[in-house]
């Protein structure tokens, strides 16, 4: 077993602990804890916090000391955006794309990663360095189910986490897909109640997330 397909193992494990990740977007450090126990009590325990504020890293260090989750980083870019998300604490790694260098530094510092593929040449190059478990996206832009499906053809052993455009109404259509393994999305956690600290209507968010992709 290679290295590669080792931290690929963890990303598979991570990704089927619940239908949904929740990709984040926190300014203040402050809703951390309660917003990622939220999730968690709600039953979505990998949670991708995007480094997409100055709070970022310090939000991810306060989500990785919840019991029961698992702070992630997301919009991994480039090896200094992985040596800082490590120092803070993530636990995986989320990238919109993948380079040889961004994988390079994240197989150096051991972090289970999802990198990002849009294509099928992108898809087979991450499958040929070891990662059968890639995010799709942008999903919706980039094709969404029917793309999926197209790519599911020729390409069987890899499984996707599609996110870019994903939401209650179209989420089943991706988790009912046979190479989908969950689905990344920001409904769960949207800005306004995170400012209002409405933790609890969070949490009925979760669940109902948590509930998609079971049969009915």
């Amino acid at each position: 077993m290679t290295m590669e397909n080792s931290r690929s193992i963890e990303a598979r494990r991570l990704c089927a602990l619940a239908p949904i990740i929740p990709v984040l977007v926190v300014h203040d450090v402050a809703h951390a804890r309660p917003l990622a126990e939220a999730l968690v009590r709600g039953g979505l325990p990998v949670l991708e916090v995007t480094l997409r504020t100055p709070a970022a890293l310090e939000v991810i260090a306060e989500m990785a000391k919840v019991e029961g989750g698992y702070a992630g980083a997301g919009t991994l870019v480039t090896a200094d955006d992985v040596a800082a998300a490590v120092k803070a604490g993530a636990q995986f790694g989320v990238s919109p794309g993948a380079t040889d260098a961004l994988l390079d530094a994240t197989e150096a510092a051991g972090l289970p990663m999802l990198p990002g593929a849009a294509t099928a040449s992108e898809a087979m190059a991450l499958l040929a360095r070891g990662y059968d478990v890639q995010k799709f996206f942008p999903a919706e832009a980039s094709g969404g189910v029917g793309a999926l499906k197209g790519i599911g053809g020729p390409l069987p052993q890899i499984t996707f986490c599609p996110t870019g455009g994903i939401n209650p109404d179209n989420a089943q259509s991706y988790l009912s897909q046979p190479n989908v393994i969950c689905a990344g999305g920001s409904w769960v956690a949207p800005n306004d109640l995170i400012t209002a600290g409405k933790w609890d209507e969070i949490e009925a968010l979760a669940r109902a997330a948590s509930q998609l992709g079971q049969p009915s």
